[in-house]
């Protein structure tokens, strides 16, 4: 048996255990729209997390009963929850997620929904099938990756989009934000209680996980369309989208994706997709993110209609 598959073994033997194990009571948060989900840390990432997936349908993306989905980087399952009951139950998941507690969570919080409407896979999707090491951050899942950076550089961006985001909240004066009672801490103060939380949010281990291509899994499950592709994963949509062979581009319709403008990537990725047939595309970057690399894109084939 060859060192990689010796690893994979492991691998899988581990998600079993956890799996059979898991007695443990996850933390459950009531979102804004009053259901519930399971999460690891029951802290403002959930509330973040729940309020981009409201960013995800603009600029034409929509979706409708009987549509399949391609939810890449799943963490927990925020965004497939959102979409199955967007379409009143009617429609066909197919939700990504490598880092072996995380799936654990997405499993659960979809457990008792269709299992013919809502498959949850545990790998991620990259530009070649491996083994690969993920920083995993525990206390703050959604920005565990495979491009680990924990230079106070990469901090401070974060730190500083934290502090645009909640003046934004003060100057719109949303008392129903989860985050409005920071509004109330004085600057000097917040920035102690921000510095804390992001030490503790950029506590590391090590996981090996497994990826695939979307080719490869599109082949997998004899998949003929996929109506939405959205990508979350943290530093990878680039490899994400290498990784789809040229057969497979004309069964996406639409595709939404967070980016982090590195190495001139927005650049990159809005030229790869024009070159596959969508001619729109639209690059946004809210607010609070201003400032940091880290930018929203949408594009749709829509004949007729200017990129």
């Amino acid at each position: 048996m060859e060192c990689s598959e010796l690893i994979l073994n492991i691998f899988n033997l581990e998600l079993k255990l956890m799996s059979f194990n898991q007695k443990v009571n996850l933390p459950k948060v009531t979102l804004p729209n009053s259901s519930e989900i399971l999460c690891l840390q029951k802290n403002e990432e959930i509330f973040l997390m729940y309020e981009q997936v409201q960013e995800y349908f603009r600029y034409g993306i929509e979706l409708n009963e009987g549509d399949t989905v391609f939810d890449v980087g799943a963490n927990i399952g925020m965004f497939s929850l959102w979409v199955y009951k967007l379409c009143n139950k009617n429609i066909n998941i197919y939700a990504f997620e490598p880092i072996p507690q995380t799936y654990q969570v997405l499993e659960q919080n979809v457990k008792s929904l269709d299992p013919e409407k809502i498959k949850t896979i545990a790998c991620g999707i990259s530009q070649t099938s491996k083994l690969e090491t993920f920083a995993y951050y525990p206390n703050t899942t959604s920005i565990s990756t495979a491009y680990p950076d924990g230079s106070k550089k990469e901090i401070d961006k974060f730190k500083k989009a934290a502090f645009q985001k909640i003046d934004a909240i003060r100057d719109r004066k949303d008392l129903s934000s989860p985050l409005y009672w920071y509004t109330k801490i004085p600057r000097f103060l917040l920035s102690l209680i921000l510095d804390y939380k992001f030490k503790k949010a950029f506590i590391v281990k090590q996981v090996t996980c497994q990826l695939k291509t979307l080719s490869e899994v599109i082949q997998e499950y004899k998949i003929h369309k996929i109506d939405l592709l959205k990508i979350d994963v943290e530093k990878s949509e680039l490899d994400v989208l290498l990784g789809i062979k040229e057969q497979d581009w004309s069964k996406i319709k639409q595709i939404v994706l967070e980016v982090h403008d590195l190495e001139n990537r927005v650049e990159k990725i809005s030229k790869l997709l024009r070159d596959k047939g969508f001619n729109k595309v639209i690059v946004e970057q809210e607010k609070y993110l201003k400032g940091t690399d880290i930018c929203n894109m949408y594009a749709l084939r829509e004949f007729g209609t200017p990129s």
